[in-house]
């Protein structure tokens, strides 16, 4: 159980990033637009999913939003916890993310979007191609605590009864009666996970930090 946790643990977080990343440049971006029918449910959104906690969000997603959509669609039993753990912690890394992309664009001199219009480019080839690469590099240390935040907070997941790690040292403890085992292997092993993460993220500040 605590292997397969593991597992399920890394893949929780890793979709939580991934999914996002993607939602957190746009709705980054979108929080940026001077059109208010993109702004607005931007900022919206980012202020529904960062005042809320997390714990409330999975038992929403899960119990209520998911099973209500499918349910219009489909007759079928609604997906299992782990479609809703992959919702919950996208939706929810998706906020925090988009504030980061926001910093990190902003903090770039307006007059590097001057430089790169002057060159021929539109506004949209200016933030692929000049601001967002340079704002990347001043990203990747909020970033980095992002991903370590959604690595622990995917815990909460257990509530739902997820197989992830905190599941597991729950379910081993409960059946067991092994609770300093279960619960201290469960601790050493998210410590060994957010240290890993950690050395890889200060390799990538390094990194970026010489080119």
């Amino acid at each position: 159980m605590f292997i397969r946790g593991v597992g399920y643990t890394i893949l929780f977080t890793s979709v939580g990033v991934f999914m996002g990343t993607i939602l957190g440049l746009i709705f980054g971006l979108g929080r940026l637009s001077k059109n208010p029918l993109v702004r607005w449910p931007s900022v919206a959104y980012i202020t529904v999913f960062r005042g809320t906690p997390l714990f409330v969000q999975i038992l929403l997603i899960h119990s209520a939003a998911i099973p209500e959509i499918w349910g219009l669609f489909s007759q079928s039993e609604p997906p299992s916890a782990v479609f809703s753990g992959f919702v919950a912690l996208s939706l929810n890394a998706g906020a925090y993310i988009a504030e980061i992309f926001r910093a990190g664009i902003q903090s770039i001199d307006r007059g590097q979007l001057e430089a790169a219009r002057s060159l021929g480019m539109d506004k949209r080839q200016a933030m692929r191609f000049v601001i967002l690469p340079q704002a990347f590099k001043r990203m990747i240390p909020p970033l980095g605590n992002e991903f370590i935040a959604l690595l622990k907070d995917s815990s909460l997941l257990a509530i739902i009864a997820a197989p992830e790690l905190a599941y597991a040292g729950y379910a081993t403890a409960k059946s067991t009666f092994a609770r300093w085992e279960s619960y201290l292997t469960m601790a050493v092993v998210y410590l060994m996970l957010t240290l890993i993460i950690s050395r890889f993220v200060a390799y990538l500040e390094k990194r970026f930090a010489t080119e």
